[in-house]
């Protein structure tokens, strides 16, 4: 597939009306039109439905439109890491990170590179562990960081010094607000939010003794922000990290940590053999310098 045609697709896909995208991409509607047949016709798939006013994506579009944009980000990127590596160090760095308080680690190391090197941007993009690991994997992102367990065989690798604690978020109100820790036993019955990583990895299912499947989820999500209004509304608890949410202060919402208490460790990983950028490398000796403290 041709990259300059899965841009003129993602300019329907966007717009929605060929007229529209073809004055985007200054071009002609005609040819925008023969571009997007053809394309169906290289795939031998219908990608379109062409209404009278408004052109709608069939599923097969719809899946295109998600790789289209994938291929079309990395194509750009190799072009700018190309064109930035025979010049003074600038650049993009792209990070992918789940939720994590170990951010603020990083936050200081990006302080420090863009304080000497200002020319270098830092893109970073937070998601659950399934989806860090499929935009490093991809080759979407220079970097994810990653909380324990990890499947590090396919990666080069640093441990992070720092530790994630587990603990529950809850209103202040709450029963279990009364508790100064939180144990397997109390919250059997309790009505609680899961991120995705709770629930498909096997962080939490040693010290729960069982499946997390088996606790009384009433939603589900992926990054916590969110769920913490819910939560102040008073749908129920959530599994998440000390510190991610800042409760001091805050009239509604307080956290427990977990008794036994459980801590998970961080990784920041990028491929193995990856040809690293001079914005990259840099960022990895700050990183590497900022752990010798």
């Amino acid at each position: 597939m041709d990259v300059r045609i899965l841009k003129y697709f993602l300019a329907v896909a966007q717009e929605q009306n060929i007229t529209r995208a073809a004055e985007t991409l200054h071009t002609s509607q005609s040819n925008l039109s023969r571009q997007l047949a053809a394309l169906e016709a290289d795939l031998g798939k219908p990608l379109v439905i062409r209404g009278s006013r408004q052109i709608t994506l069939t599923v097969e579009g719809i899946f295109l439109r998600k790789r289209a944009q994938e291929i079309t980000d990395l194509v750009d990127r190799t072009t700018a890491d190309l064109t930035h590596f025979d010049e003074a160090i600038s650049g993009d760095v792209y990070l992918a990170a789940a939720e994590t308080p170990a951010m603020r680690l990083l936050a200081d190391v990006m302080l420090a590179v863009q304080a000497t090197h200002p020319q270098i941007i830092f893109h970073v993009f937070s998601g659950s562990t399934i989806e860090v690991t499929e935009k490093l994997d991809t080759g979407l992102v220079d970097f994810g960081i990653l909380v324990e367990p990890v499947a590090l065989q396919k990666y080069d690798h640093l441990r992070l010094p720092v530790n994630d604690t587990w603990g529950l978020l809850m209103r202040r109100d709450s029963p279990l607000a009364k508790l100064a820790t939180i144990t397997p036993a109390d919250i059997r019955d309790q009505p609680i939010l899961g991120s995705r990583q709770m629930l498909d990895g096997n962080v939490l299912s040693g010290w729960l003794g069982s499946d997390p499947h088996e606790l009384n989820v009433i939603a589900t999500f992926n990054l916590i922000n969110t769920p913490a209004m819910m939560i102040e509304r008073g749908m129920g608890y959530a599994f998440t990290f000390s510190n991610l949410i800042n409760t001091t202060g805050n009239p509604n919402l307080c956290f427990r940590p977990l008794s036994p208490k459980l801590e998970t460790g961080l990784h920041l990983l990028w491929k193995k053999y990856q040809v690293l950028t001079p914005a990259n490398k840099l960022f990895l000796a700050a990183l590497r310098k900022r752990m010798q403290f």
